[in-house]
């Protein structure tokens, strides 16, 4: 990724990630492993719109970067867990070592296709989580005037889905206004929060990905073996 695929940035105040002041000596040193979510399937969605402008913005801040599309993903428990959308996706949430959701703002709340993406990915696959200790950024879109309801559920579901979600947020207000014909996001304040966030995100995961496993170790579960803390997170939906 090139500045000249960043066309509405200003190139002498966009810097690269030093993750030398962020990774210990024996953090890892590859490219950090980001998933991107978006809550829409229609043709012209802002939310993926703005989904695909992080992604970019990710790229040249160093990352490797993948993106869900939700389109075909079955609502949740309405296919088994080895339908090929929802194998895909726990494959991804797997793989990454942070995330980032972007969903529209509809009657109040996050839409039905952001949250079942989030339903299909389990607190627990066997005895290993899928996204505890995982770096997290929420943003939003809107129709109409700027809400925080749909980042701020989301920062709910976060938290219990034991993410680590970072302080910055982006809700972009109008969206219909804030991308040009070719689907890119105009020059403006909301482009520049969501650098924001975009490079917040870079510097969470370079800082704490090494050390995921010791943050999210702890008492209530050393005291029980493996095979019960299975048991447990896989209970089967009422």
């Amino acid at each position: 990724m090139s500045l000249a695929d960043l066309p509405n940035i200003d190139p002498e105040h966009l810097l690269p990630i030093d993750h030398t002041r962020l990774a210990g000596p024996d953090a890892p040193r590859h490219a950090p492993r980001i998933l991107i979510l978006y809550g829409s399937l229609r043709e012209r969605s802002y939310s993926r719109l703005l989904a695909e402008e992080a992604g970019r913005l990710l790229r040249w801040f160093g990352c490797e970067v993948r993106t869900f599309n939700p389109q075909g993903l079955p609502l949740p428990d309405g296919a088994d867990a080895d339908h090929p959308k929802v194998a895909e996706l726990r494959e991804l949430a797997s793989w990454s070592e942070g995330m980032v959701w972007v969903s529209p703002e509809r009657h109040g709340a996050m839409t039905a296709v952001m949250k079942a993406q989030i339903d299909w990915i389990p607190l627990a696959l066997g005895g290993v989580r899928p996204t505890q200790g995982k770096t997290l950024a929420v943003m939003q879109v809107c129709g109409g005037s700027q809400s925080f309801n749909a980042v701020n559920q989301l920062r709910v579901l976060g938290r219990w889905m034991r993410m680590l979600t970072i302080p910055n947020q982006s809700s972009v207000p109008k969206a219909f206004a804030e991308f040009d014909d070719a689907g890119r996001m105009k020059p403006s304040p909301y482009y520049r929060r969501v650098i924001d966030v975009c490079e917040e995100l870079v510097k969470f995961t370079w800082l704490t990905r090494g050390h995921g496993a010791y943050l999210t170790d702890r008492y209530s579960e050393r005291v029980e073996s493996a095979e019960q803390v299975s048991q447990r997170v896989n209970q089967r939906s009422l």
